[in-house]
């Protein structure tokens, strides 16, 4: 049974409401070699950066997350109105000599000389430290809900691999029973080719036996078939009772099992064998394409 298994793909969200503060954070989650955050947030909050780092690195291990903040303050505003008075002086002076160059009338209306850039702007406040306090809450809970969904979807993929392995373990078994009849088809061949080239059908079977017997040991596949069941068996182990993150060694014995695969049709050079290898490597392709989004 699937119990730790996460996938890297997952979303959270969550809104706490206080009496001062409305806080709403999202947290959107895909595969990624490593743990990388991107925060979209106000400025005002960038000092709690470290803070949030250490609160989603004690949930997530691997994944590029994108995490969404906003807030509202109730009761006062963060954001305060700033006017730069030198720069709106020098504007009004920079009119009233246009004007007296043009021989027009000087402007009166204030919110003409507001209109011009960096006159007034808006400036944040520093975080109060109540809403630091709720934004890390609200954001452990989005995390919570979005290592829930990894969650789910691991175990997902855990069963699908389950269900591929046995097949390939099937497969596995269907090459072991192969194996023996590979040499005796050898030697058939092989005494029906010296007939056929000797007329008179005499032909030295001790030679013969030497020649199968070198033959049998190029074709012997028996140790890749071991490494391919003890690989099976340690991929169903990390499924099934490994916690933490696993999808780099998963990805290793999917490699290593390949590597078998080849090898055993390589030594077979048999039309049966290679057409069971390209049964069990296909199931490894597909099995490579999910593990890559597990954490």
């Amino acid at each position: 049974m699937i119990k730790y298994l996460h996938s890297m793909t997952g979303f959270g969200s969550s809104l706490f409401e206080t009496e001062d503060f409305s806080v709403h954070v999202e947290a959107k989650s895909i595969n990624h070699r490593y743990l990388e955050v991107q925060f979209h947030m106000p400025r005002a909050l960038s000092g709690m950066e470290a803070k949030l780092r250490r609160a989603i690195s004690d949930i997530l291990s691997r994944g590029k997350l994108d995490v969404y903040i906003s807030y509202h303050c109730k009761n006062k505003p963060l954001q305060r109105v700033v006017l730069n008075e030198p720069l709106a002086k020098e504007y009004r002076e920079a009119l009233d000599k246009l004007s007296d160059l043009l021989e027009l009338d000087h402007c009166k209306d204030v919110s003409t000389i507001a209109a011009f850039t960096d006159i007034l702007t808006l400036e944040e406040g520093e975080a109060h430290k109540g809403l630091e306090d709720i934004i890390l809450e609200a954001l452990q809970f989005a995390l919570k809900r979005l290592d829930a969904m990894r969650l789910e979807e691991g175990e997902h993929i855990g069963e699908d691999f389950l269900k591929r392995m046995e097949r390939m373990e099937a497969y596995t078994q269907q090459l072991e029973s192969l194996a023996p009849g590979l040499i005796d088809l050898y030697k058939q061949r092989l005494i029906q080719k010296i007939r056929t080239l000797l007329q008179d059908n005499t032909f030295d079977e001790a030679r013969l036996l030497q020649e199968v017997a070198i033959y049998a040991d190029k074709i012997d596949y028996t140790e890749e078939i071991v490494r391919l069941h003890s690989h099976f068996q340690q991929f169903q182990k990390i499924l099934c009772e490994e916690k933490g993150s696993c999808g780099r060694r998963l990805d290793f014995l999917l490699q290593e099992m390949n590597r078998e695969a080849n090898t055993t049709a390589s030594k077979a050079n048999n039309a049966d064998v290679a057409q069971i290898v390209v049964l069990i490597k296909s199931e490894l392709e597909k099995m490579r394409e999910q593990v890559q989004n597990l954490e």
